[in-house]
């Protein structure tokens, strides 16, 4: 033993020298600085265990360490030291029992090549350390591997080379989830030869149960058998009538993990286990789903674009229907692109999402759209509620000039909406909840009670916004139902328009309410696996929706459409005929006097449902 010798600073070569009895060497709390010659020790002991200790400037492992030190069975104990670097053939000639590296704090790269030459480990534990990777060679004979608080740990190498694997302890429960698919295809792959093996097995026990009993009819006893061995379940398993090699000689199946004790598999093991929020399963889960985002978010990017676009080069005033239009397609803007995020690493990573799961949940990527995904949703609801009670007030003073609302107004209206919803999206970045939770990257987390409150207060906020657009509309029908005001076939296109409106809200927001304020009670009603389904068919209807409900379906729209493509070389008689319409009207509205300027409460409810 070797230990508590700050002063000791170097080894000189050849200072363990044959000793061929020394079973067991400690060097523990050194200041040496470069790996000791350890190659001429030359042990013949059986079960030789070295190990190296708490010796903070010892950066490397050097090639062949350990070669010539012993040929028999060799368990290294190598914790809590500087080490930074192990090289190329670094355990190269050695019989590796266990290899424990656990607790180098600065161990951040292992070779590729650093296990080659060497037979083993049987164990490795790399808990603790700083490693970014694993070897890609050596692996196959580990059958224990520890890597629990291994935090730059995020990828592992291809799973085949874990042919050995029986238990794994690690750091990320989505690593388990790889170990899972491996356990399965290994017993998909064994169960042809289990079934084929299966009546021999049984038989073979049943014959050898046979000839260590026998039954003294005259006593109607069990007696033991003198002739046998009389105790037939040995624990060995060369001595073991019921051991699955005395049957099958474990050599000609080669690459597989499992061994058979009474014709049953030992199965891979594998912890942490994958929680409620991060099943075994990629981004989006089900097949039918990645088509789906795809056709929404297209649709939600392209029809705000669209609009965002004409609205902005439009050379007609802008008003406060047009600014509020504008906000209403940025934000929904913002929901088609937190889809696009989600569809594109959904599609990187189908099948293999475990090895990705880490760097997509706590990186930079989930942040950025969850921060969209919140932002934007909080944005939209909040200009839809604006929209809607504007609509609602112009129809209601449709004759009181004085009272109509201003773009001065409606600019620090939609501020204060858009520093509301920055706030919202923001919170989940300073840790008031978390967009890591999930891979779809929603603040789902409600550990504490100021995550919870955060989520009910979203919640709420939602469900309060929708009975005031609701209540609204209910108003300006009730306002424009009047038989003197409005035709019966106008009363109908209000009426089902409203409907419209008020169902693509109701779409949107009821089953993601429902579901989500259940959860924050911690009553969650539905898995995270069909909470997606809720998130592409449901949450971004609005999205969708909106920019044809409140702009392109409307003749001002189409418009502005036709005049901008007619700027491009397109559409141009389409675009005359609108300039045409529009230079009539607005003659027709000068000859009639300024009485007729003023729209009607039915003209107005038309004109602003999208008529």
């Amino acid at each position: 033993l070797i230990l508590n010798t700050k002063n000791l600073l170097h080894i000189e070569d050849g200072a363990f020298r044959n000793l061929p009895r020394l079973k067991y060497l400690s060097i523990c709390n050194t200041g040496i600085r470069q790996f000791p010659d350890l190659t001429q020790i030359s042990s013949l002991e059986a079960h030789f265990i070295l190990e190296l200790c708490d010796n903070l400037r010892m950066t490397t492992i050097p090639q062949n360490a350990f070669q010539g030190m012993n040929n028999e069975s060799l368990t290294l104990k190598l914790y809590k030291n500087g080490f930074e670097d192990i090289h190329s053939h670094a355990f190269n000639g050695t019989k590796l029992n266990q290899l424990i590296l656990k607790d180098n704090k600065n161990l951040r790269r292992i070779h590729n090549d650093a296990l080659r030459g060497a037979m083993g480990p049987d164990v490795l534990d790399i808990s603790s350390t700083a490693l970014e990777s694993l070897p890609s060679y050596g692996l196959e004979a580990i059958q224990v591997l520890n890597a629990t608080s291994s935090y730059s740990l995020k990828r592992l190498p291809p799973l085949d080379k874990f042919s050995s694997l029986l238990e794994a302890v690690l750091t990320y429960p989505s690593h388990c989830c790889a170990f899972r698919n491996l356990r399965t295809e290994k017993q998909n792959s064994l169960l042809a030869i289990f079934d084929s093996f299966s009546k021999e097995c049984e038989s073979t026990m049943r014959k050898t149960a046979n000839d260590i009993f026998y039954r003294d009819d005259a006593s109607n006893t069990s007696l033991w058998s003198a002739e046998k061995n009389t105790y037939p379940f040995a624990t060995d398993q060369e001595t073991s009538p019921y051991s699955y090699s005395a049957i099958f000689d474990d050599s000609e199946m080669p690459g597989f993990d499992f061994e058979y004790d009474f014709c049953q598999p030992k199965i891979l093991t594998c912890t942490p286990e994958p929680d409620a929020f991060n099943p075994c399963e990629d981004i989006l889960g089900y097949s039918f789903l990645r088509v789906l985002i795809w056709f929404i978010n297209i649709l939600a990017i392209a029809g705000n674009f669209t609009v965002l676009l004409v609205l902005i080069t439009s050379h007609y005033k802008l008003t406060v229907p047009r600014f509020l239009m504008c906000n209403l397609s940025f934000a929904d803007l913002c929901m088609g692109i937190y889809l696009l995020l989600i569809a594109s690493v959904d599609a990187q990573t189908s099948g293999q999402y475990y090895n990705h799961a880490i760097d997509w949940q706590t990186g930079s990527g989930c942040s950025t759209a969850g921060f969209f995904t919140v932002f934007a949703s909080e944005l939209s609801v909040y200009t839809l509620t604006v929209i809607t009670i504007e609509r609602w007030h112009t129809i209601t003073y449709a004759m009181q000039l004085d009272r109509k609302l201003r773009l001065r107004h409606a600019v620090p209206i939609m501020l204060g909406g858009w520093i509301f919803s920055i706030l919202i999206a923001v919170l989940p970045l300073l840790g008031v909840s978390s967009y890591m939770k999930v891979s779809i990257c929603l603040p789902m987390d409600i550990e504490t009670g100021l995550s919870q409150a955060y989520i009910l207060l979203i919640l709420v906020l939602n469900v309060v916004a929708f009975v005031v657009i609701c209540a609204c509309y209910i108003k300006i029908y009730i306002a424009v139902q009047n038989p003197e005001l409005v035709a019966a076939n106008k009363d109908t296109k209000v009426a089902k328009r409203m409907a419209i409106l008020i169902f693509t809200d109701f779409t949107c927001m009821a089953p993601i309410s429902f579901f989500a304020i259940s959860a924050a009670f911690k009553v969650p009603l539905i898995t995270v696996t069909n909470s997606k389904i809720l998130l592409v068919l449901f949450y971004p209807v609005n999205s969708c929706a909106n920019p044809f409900l409140y702009a392109i379906f409307t003749k001002a729209f189409r418009r502005d459409f036709f005049l901008l493509m007619s700027k491009l070389g397109c559409c141009k008689s389409r675009a005359e005929l609108y300039r045409m319409n529009y230079f009539s009207a607005y003659t027709s509205n000068c000859k009639n006097g300024s009485s007729a300027a003023v729209p009607s409460k039915a003209s107005q409810a038309l004109l602003l449902l999208s008529a």
